[in-house]
């Protein structure tokens, strides 16, 4: 029988996000329908974008890491005519509201040179109203008090941006953006916008894909809890690790490598660098990395775990 603090479930779970929940709701929602003991997130969504979040579960948290360094690619929907000082719809107006008609969106053309001349390595001031943190306190609970904090430039790689629709009545047009981690698409909305001097802020904002998950493969909250068996649902741990070469190690060097011991490389695979490691049935054991003819341990999946307690 489980115990109050739940089940030692191991995976990884693709989850749609709705709107107006929290990342840490979300993650604390899933936890309850897989009655899961231990969980954490790879990158949070402000609560009006929806969207893909990859949530770990148990021992796939010790190799999370790398996500947080991803790039990810978003669905947006740009609003003209007015900035908000959160650069999306929940902010409050701020500056002068620039009235239609806007006539330069009907040239495709136009358009699409203004959005190319975004792509590439630039450096983007972070939004006041973010979960940034200035001395142990998130940037956006200095501006509910009113305090504005000066904040430096990040540099940011647009990998690219397509326009996917436009709407010349209503000064609206949907992007696709594919960018590197920190990147605030309410901030380049905002930059798109003063670029045409309209002024501009988000009105959806959708996350499509992150490392080498994509939104296609999520479920909503309500797909997971009405399934017999929401665990069937979660990758193995592993997934988090595709972009890492393999090493298979026999028998006694998986059961030597397993206890944090270093171990003799097996022949072929690279001579350098991070890589994850499997045994026999192809039983994943962890990450190492290699030095030489040698594989250190890095992160190891737990042994003789219990499930239930």
């Amino acid at each position: 029988m489980a115990s109050r603090r739940g089940l030692a479930i191991d995976g990884v779970l693709l989850l749609d996000k709705p709107i107006g929940l929290s990342s840490n709701h979300v993650l604390q929602r899933a936890r309850r329908i897989l009655n899961a003991r231990k969980a954490g997130h790879t990158g949070t969504l402000d609560p009006f974008a929806t969207g893909l979040m990859v949530l770990c579960f148990g021992e796939a948290t010790k190799f999370s890491g790398g996500m947080f360094e991803a790039d990810k690619a978003y669905a947006a929907t740009v609003q003209f005519g007015q900035e908000t000082d959160s650069g999306d719809l929940t902010g409050t107006p701020v500056g002068d509201a620039v009235p239609g008609p806007y006539d330069w969106l009907a040239d495709e053309a136009s358009v699409t040179r203004l959005l190319a001349g975004f792509v590439g390595v630039q450096q983007q001031v972070p939004p006041m109203i973010s979960a940034l943190k200035r001395d142990g306190k998130p940037l956006y609970a200095y501006a509910r008090e009113g305090i504005e904090l000066e904040r430096e430039p990040r540099e940011i790689t647009i990998h690219g941006i397509e326009l996917v629709s436009r709407d010349v009545a209503a000064g609206q047009m949907v992007i696709s953006v594919a960018c590197s981690k920190g990147t605030y698409i309410r901030t380049l909305a905002q930059d798109i916008g003063r670029a045409v001097g309209a002024g501009a802020h988000l009105t959806t904002l959708r996350r499509t894909r992150t490392a080498g998950f994509d939104l296609a493969q999520a479920l909503t909250l309500e797909q997971l809890e009405a399934m017999a068996e929401p665990t069937a649902a979660l990758l193995a741990p592993d997934s988090l690790l595709a972009d890492l070469p393999v090493c298979g190690l026999e028998p006694a060097l998986a059961t030597r490598f397993s206890l944090g011991q270093t171990v003799a490389a097996p022949p072929g695979g690279p001579s350098a660098g991070r890589t994850r490691v499997y045994g026999p049935g192809d039983t994943f054991l962890g990450t190492a990395r290699r030095v030489g003819g040698w594989v250190k341990p890095d992160r190891l999946m737990a042994l003789n775990k219990e499930s239930s307690t």
